[in-house]
């Protein structure tokens, strides 16, 4: 009884995706071997979009004891580069998984050239020498049928002669395509004669200027997966109207190759699955490109962008995303997920794991009057109350210390338990102090808090057992870093851009990046480098930016200890 509930627990956890997956392997297809790919064309940085298409493909690889290789879909080179390609492997690197072989659509090109070469003998291709405006005219509706093409009963000779002159130097951009020969009636209109080649002559980032033809995503795509063996081509909900087209040509592609008798085993299978949409952001890469381009962010790994280099930078860990995809799962319709529980799943991963330090980002002076004069101390702290293999470290001390301006009121409600005249306040890792007073300046600002500390109030010692209601983080003023701290709010005013017909520049938040300078923070965060998970007590979650130096440290706010963006905007 027991190992059946047990059963029907793992059955209800099953992504649709992973039951046809095991449907698949039940039928005994692809001689039960499993094959996924992550297909990535790089003409832009990875978001967290990607990720949710990335933990599918490798995880249903790894569920089922299969591989998922990498392939770079590059068959458009005036949007592709290196750089892309680098990024790229960083980022699935980063999110923690391994690729089995890496490919490009570009090792296909004369595999793709002969397909087509035959597609074009066989009556299922022709060159079309129409505008792309005359051929976008005679598509048609869903509900019209298109008009045939004055080139589509081309003589085979012609058609081939001039597929061979588009992959010349001297051939025109735009001046002709090569089509398929389908259906023109066909409901789907992806199916009315498609173009599958054009002309390109900006150069290859891998080919260089050997060709001046490239097939079309749909031409290459299927029949990549198809040379590589993959068993599951899964992909986003877009792709639904693409299936036919993907299939019909693998059909060609096996009856080329003679393997008409086994039709439909040993072919890729396409299942689509939801994107990952976030409110207050978008992600279209042309869009996201622009922002970078038109230097509205820092770049693609800006801290505001959705992009896997974005977040890592602003302080994201894998896990955190790994564990909010998996929390909102895969299905076939299309939804807008809350920002606020990517947030909520990257606060709960970084509790985990966060080295706890002191900074003060909006500081007053507070002296402990009497606390002897060029004296002091240094005070344990402990790294992470969730991990003690994290161990500790030790905070300086000192008469004269930095706090929070927010931490103290002079005439303060009853229910303020922080620091006002004649009340106690715990110094986190210290004393426990006595305010006294304070002093202003010409305009009525306090310039300086005073208080006076108990001796054997310090952390460990009996004396700070007796109960203070408030607890207060703090730097000493001769014994720390000044720093710069980047607080980051939506990118986008709006909750959902990319249904919202302005042009998105429109838009943008004006207060998506905010910079606070003169912080403190103490020594030990001060040093602490680029991808150390940071908790600034009492404030929220951090980390070093690229930017930081140890002559001039910057922080991001990775996110706050509490949804306080949830709150304001209630």
């Amino acid at each position: 009884m027991a190992i059946t509930e047990e059963k029907t627990v793992e059955e209800k956890n099953l992504s649709f995706v992973e039951q046809l997956v095991e449907q698949d392997l039940a039928e005994g297809k692809n001689a039960g071997r499993i094959q996924t790919r992550f297909p990535p064309e790089p003409n832009g940085y990875l978001h967290i979009g990607h990720a949710k298409a990335i933990c599918m493909d490798f995880g249903v690889a790894e569920k089922y004891n299969g591989v998922c290789n990498l392939r770079f879909d590059d068959t458009n080179p005036t949007k592709e580069n290196n750089e892309y390609v680098e990024n790229i492997l960083n980022d699935i690197s980063w999110l923690g998984f391994k690729w089995g072989n890496i490919y490009y659509a570009s090792d296909y090109f004369e595999k793709l050239w002969d397909f087509a070469v035959w597609m074009i003998q066989n009556g299922h291709a022709y060159i079309d020498e129409q505008t792309a405006e005359q051929i976008a005219e005679q598509k048609g509706t869903p509900t019209t049928p298109g008009v045939a093409s004055p080139y589509r009963d081309r003589p085979v000779e012609e058609s081939l002669k001039l597929f061979n002159k588009m992959n010349t130097p001297e051939a025109v951009e735009g001046s002709m395509v090569l089509r398929a020969k389908l259906d023109m009636a066909n409901p789907n209109m992806h199916f009315r004669d498609p173009i599958i080649y054009r002309i390109i002559h900006t150069p290859h980032h891998r080919t260089g200027t050997k060709w001046h033809a490239y097939p079309m995503y749909d031409f290459a795509h299927g029949q990549s997966d198809f040379f590589e063996g993959v068993t599951h081509s899964i992909c986003t909900l877009e792709f639904v109207p693409h299936r036919p087209l993907y299939d019909k040509f693998i059909d060609y592609l096996k009856e080329m190759r003679g393997e008409t008798e086994n039709l439909h085993d040993f072919r890729p299978r396409q299942i689509e699955f939801n994107r990952l949409n976030l409110t207050y952001t978008m992600m279209s890469k042309r869009k996201l490109l622009a922002l970078v381009e038109e230097k509205f962010v820092s770049g693609w790994d800006d801290p505001r962008m959705p992009t896997l280099s974005g977040m890592r930078r602003r302080g994201y860990s894998p896990d955190s995303v790994r564990k909010f995809i998996d929390s909102i799962g895969y299905t076939k319709f299309d939804a807008l997920n809350d920002m606020a529980l990517l947030e909520a799943a990257v606060r709960e991963d970084l509790n985990k794991r966060a080295l706890r330090v002191s900074a003060v980002l909006n500081p007053v002076k507070l002296v402990i009057t009497n606390y002897p004069e060029g004296q002091t101390e240094e005070m344990e702290a402990i790294n992470n109350p969730e991990n003690e293999a994290d161990g500790t470290h030790t905070i300086t001390f000192s008469r004269n210390l930095w706090i929070e301006r927010d931490d103290f009121m002079e005439d303060a409600p009853k229910k303020f338990f922080r620091m006002t005249p004649g009340k106690e306040v715990r110094l986190k890792n210290a004393y426990i102090v006595k305010c006294t007073g304070c002093t202003k300046d010409a305009e009525g600002n306090i310039v300086e808090i005073q208080a006076e500390y108990d001796p054997l109030s310090k952390s460990g010692l009996e004396g700070a057992n007796r109960k203070v209601k408030g607890t207060l983080h703090w730097v000493s003023a001769d014994h720390c870093h000044k720093a710069q701290v980047r607080v980051y709010d939506r990118l986008f005013c709006v909750e959902n851009p990319s249904a919202d017909e302005r042009d998105f520049r429109e838009l943008l938040n004006p207060e998506s990046l905010k910079t606070i300078e003169n912080c403190y923070v103490e020594n030990y965060a001060a040093d602490c480098k680029p991808g150390q998970y940071l908790q600034f007590q009492r404030i929220g979650y951090f980390m070093a930016d690229l930017d930081s130096t140890a002559e001039n440290p910057v922080f991001n706010k990775t996110v706050g200890l509490k949804d306080a963006w949830a709150k304001q905007n209630k």
